[in-house]
């Protein structure tokens, strides 16, 4: 069989050295399993039936759901008219693949949809990740492999599905050579979410709410993995406020992504994303909290006690605070309320007036002589 890009493989997936070779056994071994009476059967039929384009998937759901595979000759007999899958509508391809994509084996159905010769009419952008090393040499660095790993790993959502299964479509028009081993793969998020828009996007039929949400998934997947413990809170703040609606299946996506079987080195990423979620989450209901004093108060407070601008407004607000936190004045009261508190307590006694250079201080506090 022919496909798109040129080349002639089987359908286990590899290369033919001839039309008439057999097709070698895939990389599982298929599963038997009995059928229950009355229940519908996805069999080979004889190589010269075709097959409507629906019927070529519908083993993928037992793949994904059960991690069970069709015999290889209903396996060869689809590789052989693979291509009449692209007459299923954009809707019909995303309605018959998501659910498989969701389900406990989604790494099953992926390669079954290779072996099948059918990933290569659906996502050809992830068909050409296969066997695409991301270090010089090192085949178990294949972006395929790590394709699956990340899919398996995360959370059963179609948006997070589908974002595992496209976010390193980007690597292949982007690797660079730069040493012995050394590879890189400079602006793929960005190139992933173009080649998003320009095939996935148009053949596979998303919800519209889930287009942008998969794409922003694309384009920010490494975030997550940049975070360590030196950042400020308001590094912290930011990245949260950036990725908006898409955090929390964002962080799951990172976590997805966590691949590497480095001792220590996958835990240590793990946590390092949880401590970054427990950050964002801390810091988002400290501000969520409704201040104790009222806005304007400062402005208020010099009004009323004659007093210049200056850190000694901040003093008399934070000690103020502090006698809310304490439970000894009520806090969220009117700006009159705390004005007399200042008064009748006497906060301002023995305050040091400093007001800000070039500023005369309405009580009579001479500027300070440089």
């Amino acid at each position: 069989m022919q496909n798109p890009r040129g080349f002639s493989r089987d359908a286990a997936g590899g290369p033919a050295n001839s039309a008439t070779d057999p097709p070698r056994e895939p990389w599982y071994a298929p599963r038997p399993r009995p059928t229950a009476a009355g229940e519908a059967t996805v069999s080979a039929a004889p190589a010269s039936i075709l097959l409507e384009p629906g019927e070529m998937l519908a083993p993928l759901l037992r793949a994904g759901t059960c991690g069970e595979i069709p015999d290889l000759a209903l396996t060869a007999q689809i590789a052989a008219q693979a291509e009449r899958v692209t007459a299923l509508s954009p809707a019909e391809v995303y309605t018959l693949l998501t659910p498989a994509l969701c389900g406990h084996h989604p790494e099953v159905a992926l390669q079954w949809l290779r072996d099948a010769g059918l990933l290569v009419h659906l996502m050809p952008e992830v068909d050409a990740t296969v066997a695409f090393s991301q270090e010089g040499g090192r085949r178990h660095k294949d972006v395929w492999e790590h394709t699956k790993a990340v899919v398996r790993q995360a959370v059963p959502r179609p948006a997070v599905r589908w974002a595992a299964v496209l976010h390193d479509i980007g690597k292949v028009p982007t690797r660079r050579f730069v040493g012995p081993g050394k590879v890189t793969f400079h602006g793929h998020a960005e190139e992933g979410v173009r080649m998003f828009r320009r095939g996935p996007r148009r053949r596979i039929g998303f919800p519209p709410e889930m287009v942008e949400r998969v794409e922003l998934l694309i384009l920010y997947h490494l975030r997550g993995g940049q975070y360590d413990s030196s950042w400020t809170d308001a590094a912290v703040r930011r990245f949260g406020s950036e990725m908006g609606p898409v955090l929390t299946d964002l962080l799951n996506l990172s976590r997805a992504d966590v691949t590497s079987k480095r001792p220590g080195k996958r835990q240590r990423c793990l946590c390092l994303i949880s401590e970054l979620s427990r950050r964002i989450q801390t810091l988002a209901a400290e501000d969520a909290r409704v201040p104790p004093l009222p806005p304007g108060l400062g402005n208020l407070l010099m009004t009323a006690l004659g007093l210049p601008p200056g850190k000694h407004i901040g003093l008399l607000r934070g000690q103020l605070e502090a006698l809310c936190e304490a439970g000894e004045i009520d806090a969220r009261q009117p700006a009159d309320y705390y004005i007399e508190v200042v008064r009748s307590r006497g906060l301002a006694d023995g305050l040091q007036v400093v007001p800000p250079r070039g500023i005369v201080a309405a009580a009579g506090v001479e500027e300070p002589q440089s």
